[in-house]
Formats: C-alpha cells, sequence, structure tokens
C-alpha cells in the first residue's frame, strides 16, 4: 500500500489573494465556487496534487522548510520577469553568467519558490 499526495498546504494570511496569485502563476483556475474573504481555497493544477491555500492567523516568521519549483515553458529570464509584474519579489539571484542556475522568488505573502531553467534554456546550454 501506499499514500496519494492529495494537495501541498500553505498557510497564508488571505487565503483567496494568495490562491488568485499562485493561479495567474500556473495559469489554472482556482476552485470555482472560490471568493473574496474565503478562509481556504484552492488551485486546480493539470496533474498532480492541488494547492491548498489555509489562511491562518499568525504570520511567517522563518524560511519555508518545503517550497514550490518551476520550470517555466519559456525562458527562465522571461518567467522571472512576469512572475515579478505579478507581485513576486527576488529573494536571491542564483543564476550564473552561462545559463545555468536558477532564482529564488518569493510570493506576496513571503513563501520562497524557485525558477529553474526551461527546456528550451537546457537545450541551448547542451548544443
Amino acid at each position: 500500500m501506499v499514500s496519494v499526495v492529495q494537495n501541498v498546504a500553505i498557510d497564508c494570511a488571505d487565503a483567496y489573494g494568495l490562491a488568485r496569485f499562485w493561479s495567474e502563476v500556473t495559469g489554472r483556475p482556482m476552485d470555482p465556487d472560490a471568493g473574496p474573504g474565503d478562509r481556504e481555497t484552492q488551485v486546480l493544477l493539470a496533474e498532480g496534487p492541488v494547492l491548498y491555500f489555509n489562511q491562518v492567523p499568525e504570520p511567517k516568521t522563518v524560511k519555508n522548510r518545503i517550497h514550490l519549483c518551476l520550470r517555466p515553458e519559456t525562458s527562465r529570464d522571461q518567467e522571472v520577469d512576469r512572475l515579478l509584474g505579478l507581485g513576486a519579489t527576488l529573494v536571491a539571484d542564483r543564476r550564473n553568467p552561462d545559463g545555468s542556475g536558477w532564482a529564488v522568488l518569493a510570493d506576496p505573502e513571503g513563501n520562497e519558490f524557485c525558477v529553474l531553467r526551461s527546456d528550451s534554456d537546457r537545450a541551448a546550454m547542451d548544443s
């Protein structure tokens, strides 16, 4: 017997607002019954578990012990720019001059996540 991951839970101060951000990031819809002020909601990913947002009273105080790593369809750098435009902030730039590396960003509530190289970025380095 095994267990299946149902969701990735993210504690937050504004479940609906943070879910809207991640819906834009992933291009995937929120729960159709979600609305402003909801204390919990989710983003329905195409494959795998859903992103579940749960409103909690305490603020984030330390670095995440788990985070999401994103592999964009466009180039890594284009995706970093797009996410910054959506309200993310750059936490650490681990991109290297040769095109390798990644960028560490934070969502509007400070939850860190990484943007990796896209498949096209990786292929360009292998050529």
